[in-house]
């Protein structure tokens, strides 16, 4: 079926956050193979200059867990092109244990980076893409935040927020011509789960290849369309929407 792109790539400028590695990076670089001028956001700098050597990306260090680091972003950003045409906001952190457990400066950092800063930065770029007439905001979700997974609590609630957050945000800014997209993946293969400090232990459903879900990431910022991948993950949360007793007998039963 034919389509009118929501963003046209080619000499477009998208920030990517978090691409210093994992589904960022492989953003980034799919986002470049397209022709789009892109901004490639990490706290580390050794990554993030290497993924912008090896896509032509203009590499941009901050840390979005801090109070001022999005807005400081955002500036940035602003500054390099003059604006802002596409936001893919994949920066995040994970943590699995009891809630008891969970130490408090981690609980700040997964909603400061998980859902503050995606916030504060759609924020900050706004403005001129409500002036342009055009834009696009893609926030990167997990179908944690659609159905809720034992031992992630936090992790889950951050991103229910994010959905919430795009839902009502896409309200807002309906027919100005800046799209919100929210793309909610399962597992995915990359160094999320060691990073978190505990490893991905279940069989099923298998992590997913990055570049999978890249892929999936850009086509959602293109045509500004939600996402859940793989796509049959999607019938949970209106499982647990209608059956909510079923969903949690199978939740409890499946892990």
């Amino acid at each position: 079926m034919a389509y009118s792109p929501a963003v046209r790539f080619e000499g477009a400028v998208v920030l990517v956050t978090g691409a210093s590695a994992g589904i960022g990076a492989a953003v980034a670089a799919q986002l470049a193979g397209r022709g789009a001028r892109v901004l490639a956001a990490g706290r580390d700098p050794a990554a993030t200059a290497a993924v912008a050597e090896r896509t032509g990306a203009h590499p941009l260090l901050a840390d979005l867990g801090t109070p001022a680091g999005p807005d400081e972003l955002a500036a940035a950003a602003l500054a390099v092109h003059g604006r802002v045409d596409a936001l893919v906001a994949s920066a995040g952190a994970g943590w699995r244990g009891p809630l008891a457990e969970m130490p408090a400066g981690t609980l700040d950092e997964l909603i400061t980076l998980n859902l503050r800063a995606p916030i504060l930065l759609a924020r900050a770029l706004l403005p001129g893409m409500l002036a342009r007439g055009t834009g696009q905001l893609t926030l990167l979700a997990s179908i944690a935040g659609l159905t809720g997974v034992a031992s992630e609590s936090v992790y889950a609630a951050t991103k229910a927020g994010l959905v919430v957050f795009a839902e009502s945000l896409r309200l807002e800014v309906a027919g100005s011509g800046v799209g919100v997209a929210v793309v909610s993946p399962g597992a995915v293969d990359t160094g999320f789960f060691a990073r978190r400090g505990t490893p991905y232990d279940r069989g099923f459903p298998r992590p997913l290849d990055v570049r999978r879900v890249a892929r999936a990431v850009v086509r959602a910022t293109e045509r500004d369309r939600d996402v859940v991948l793989p796509r049959w993950l999607g019938v949970a949360p209106k499982v647990r929407a209608v059956l909510p007793g079923t969903y949690r007998r199978l939740a409890r039963r499946l892990g």
